[in-house]
């Protein structure tokens, strides 16, 4: 129950490290977004009125002030109002998290089942030059930049093939070459980790014993083989999971999606300092709970690191 404990005290400090650097960051942007979108003289504002919206946000306080006031809206559930369109942020982001969210689900799910296939195919394919072009495949996966293959999928699947309309598409159809792109660059660290693991316990001597007392390939393959090559897998895939949130901004600016990417590439263009830090502790939470969960689970996959926990605790 200590390793527990201590975990979750860990990612609590990590959560108020990422809310810190990101106040700062923040706070050093040069620039007055108040000022950029209230001094245009076609809304016709005072002096006063424009001063009056600032003491509104608290922007003339002390950063310190600020800093406490903001830590103890957020921990209450309260990020504040957006400067560029004075609506709640916390409606902002219940907006367009349900987009967000889908899309990397999905994403996360088509590059998990297209690292398995390349990873066992490229071990257990009987043909070796298949076997070869598998291994050398997420080398290639890794170093497509999102964007090109973004733009690329709708060149060839939208205008090329016409199978998938650039406009008007369906809400299903909509997400088939968003979730492609998304997918693709999280497969291939996932595929290169497996193979390597499914290699290691494929020299162990323990499946040599198996092989001698005639167990099936296939029985080693899922009962010995494929529970052991999970567990160090797990561990990049809750890294590269917490990493779908800042790959969604890219993929959902290419195909025009409402969701966490538009609404920071607006934020960013208006310097909305209160959605940008939102979104950035959404983004850290998100990274911090699917690591702390993967740590947790750890222990219970496998029994070796259970009983390392317990002599340490």
């Amino acid at each position: 129950m200590s390793y527990v404990f201590r975990r979750v005290g860990q990612a609590v400090i990590v959560l108020l490290a990422a809310f810190t650097g990101a106040f700062i960051l923040l706070q050093a942007l040069p620039g007055d977004a108040i000022m950029i979108k209230f001094e245009n003289p076609e809304l016709g504002l005072s002096a006063d009125q424009i001063q009056n919206i600032r003491l509104s946000y608290g922007i003339d306080t002390p950063l310190v002030i600020q800093y406490v006031h903001t830590l103890a809206g957020f921990i209450t559930g309260d990020f504040g109002y957006s400067i560029n369109s004075g609506t709640a942020v916390r409606s902002l982001l219940a907006e367009v998290l349900p987009q967000t969210a889908r899309l990397a689900v999905l994403g996360f799910l088509a590059a998990a089942l297209l690292a398995v296939g390349i990873a066992f195919a490229s071990t257990f394919s009987r043909f070796g030059w298949l076997r070869k072009f598998l291994r050398n495949l997420p080398s290639l996966f890794i170093s497509v930049p999102v964007f090109w293959l973004g733009i690329m999928l709708i060149q060839i699947f939208s205008f090329k093939l016409g199978l998938i309309p650039a406009v008007g598409a369906g809400p299903a159809q909509a997400l088939i070459l968003p979730v492609a792109t998304l997918a693709v660059p999280i497969a291939a660290p996932l595929a290169q980790v497996l193979t390597r693991s499914i290699d290691e316990i494929n020299a162990q001597p323990f499946i040599a014993v198996v092989q001698a007392k005639g167990a099936p390939p296939g029985w080693i393959l899922w009962r010995n083989v494929a529970k052991n090559a999970v567990l160090p897998t797990l561990t990049i895939a809750g890294v590269l999971f917490g990493e779908l949130i800042a790959g969604a901004v890219v993929t959902e600016t290419v195909f025009g999606r409402a969701g966490i990417g538009r609404l920071t590439e607006q934020a960013v263009a208006s310097q909305d300092t209160p959605v940008l830090q939102a979104i950035v502790i959404l983004s850290a939470s998100v990274f911090v709970l699917v690591n702390l969960t993967v740590d947790l689970l750890y222990p219970l996959l496998d029994p070796r690191l259970k009983t390392k926990v317990g002599a340490a605790t």
